[in-house]
């Protein structure tokens, strides 16, 4: 497979630290540059737009679509399934720098795929991080306490991420995502 001309943007972190939030602010800020694509995953969850930007897709027919190769990654997190359409092949083709919220799981998968890949770890103090899973309303006070409790920001060994600390205002991280994200389109 031919190297791709754009880069993948990996946007890791644990559950709380505000990657959609981050993704939806860098989206509506760089909007009218054409070297950027903001993936919306696909998960076997109903779509909650408030809550994650995601088309939903019922098992079954995920399965179905994975088994034909019909993503360009996929994975398993949570007991759900989520995976990144085949158009981020199409734009890493066409130069775009692709951004998309994967779980740190996925990403030496990701990154043996997409040698241009850069890894974007989204962090926020554990208050922040409780205070947003308790308005997200998915999980209950204990399954909040067991999620914080068991999650880390780690990323797989050899991985350099760009580290953004998202506990302050929203402009803040918005701000220093967005720089994030040119700087990584003036390496391509």
């Amino acid at each position: 497979m031919a190297r791709p001309l754009g880069a993948l943007v990996l946007v890791v972190g644990p559950s709380g630290v505000g990657k959609d939030t981050l993704i939806g602010g860098a989206r509506q800020a760089l909007g009218n540059d054409k070297r950027f694509t903001f993936v919306r995953r696909i998960v076997t969850r109903p779509a909650a737009v408030e809550v994650e930007d995601h088309d939903s897709m019922d098992a079954q027919t995920f399965g179905q679509m994975e088994a034909a190769g019909r993503f360009a990654l996929s994975w398993e997190a949570h007991d759900l399934r989520y995976a990144l359409p085949l158009s981020v092949d199409t734009d890493l083709a066409l130069g775009r720098v692709v951004v998309a919220n994967v779980s740190r799981h996925v990403v030496a998968r990701a990154c043996s795929k997409y040698p241009s890949c850069a890894v974007l770890l989204i962090t926020a103090e554990i208050s922040c991080r409780a205070e947003r899973l308790m308005r997200r309303g998915r999980e209950n006070a204990d399954q909040i306490t067991s999620r914080l409790a068991r999650e880390s920001a780690a990323v797989p060994a050899g991985i350099d991420p760009i580290i953004i600390d998202n506990s302050g205002p929203l402009a803040i991280g918005v701000t220093a995502f967005v720089m994030a994200l040119r700087a990584i389109a003036a390496q391509d």
